[in-house]
């Protein structure tokens, strides 16, 4: 192999880490330089957005599986998720969340359908009736044997995070048939190098830690991560995904009210 086409190799490989991995993220800072969101904790809205009824009001047992763009130069590159759940004629919904400070798993800091950072959350999966009757228990075992509870476990990256506690959750319950978005940085972390089934459990997966990741099922698609961030195509629901953007493409359905 002669060095000039060695010289071509490399510049091509570099040119495609640039144009799939660090161009979209230049893109989406630009783009929240130019906007107006809240640049601070305290100015931001955390008030509910009225996308669920009053628990007393939703008979039916229900999980639903929020995300919401994160703010400052954190919403660049990634979204905050959470899980908010009820059992069949509860009194209200519970919400869980891990978050920087104190202990990182939190129940009920903020309403179950509340702006995150003033963004409008969005809906990934909404699961009612008996089906999400049947997971609750799952889902209750799994925050309670969540392995990163402690003060000082959190770690904005790679993980363990929001995100990675989210991720947590939904390999408890495969049932949801759903994986957290491309940019919910450090739904990919793993405390070891892992090589077995995606979190939804229908395909497979390569990871060095969360560092690094190769991902190839139904529900995923083609994934793969470089130091965190994401890019790919969902095969499922046809689009591409992009670091700091997430998922660009055909609108995947939620069955759910919040659907309607």
């Amino acid at each position: 192999m002669s060095p000039p086409t060695r010289i071509h190799r490399r510049t091509l490989i570099m040119l495609t880490i640039f144009a799939l991995f660090l161009a979209p993220i230049l893109a989406r800072a630009a783009f929240y330089a130019l906007n107006n969101e809240p640049r601070s904790w305290r100015d931001a809205d955390w008030s509910s957005t009225g996308a669920l009824p009053p628990a007393n009001e939703f008979k039916p047992a229900r999980v639903i599986v929020f995300t919401g763009t994160t703010g400052g130069w954190k919403g660049v590159f990634s979204v905050h998720s959470w899980i908010v759940l009820k059992r069949a004629n509860a009194a209200q919904w519970t919400r869980y969340d891990v978050v920087g400070w104190g202990n990182p798993v939190h129940v009920n800091g903020w309403p179950a359908d509340g702006r995150w950072f003033g963004n409008r959350p969005v809906a990934i999966a909404d699961v009612s009736g008996a089906a999400a009757e049947k997971l609750i228990p799952k889902i209750e075992a799994a925050v309670k044997a969540y392995s990163f509870s402690n003060a000082g476990d959190y770690r904005i990256w790679p993980g363990p995070n929001s995100n990675s506690f989210t991720a947590a959750m939904l390999r408890a319950v495969p049932e949801l048939g759903v994986a957290l978005p491309p940019n919910a940085v450090g739904r990919d972390f793993r405390d070891r190098f892992y090589a077995g089934r995606t979190d939804s459990g229908t395909g497979v997966e390569l990871n060095l830690n969360g560092y690094a990741a190769l991902k190839l099922g139904w529900i995923e698609g083609v994934e793969v991560n470089l130091l965190g961030l994401v890019a790919g195509l969902d095969l499922r629901h046809p689009g591409v995904k992009l670091p700091g953007f997430g998922r660009i493409g055909v609108e995947s359905p939620v069955t759910s009210a919040l659907a309607r």
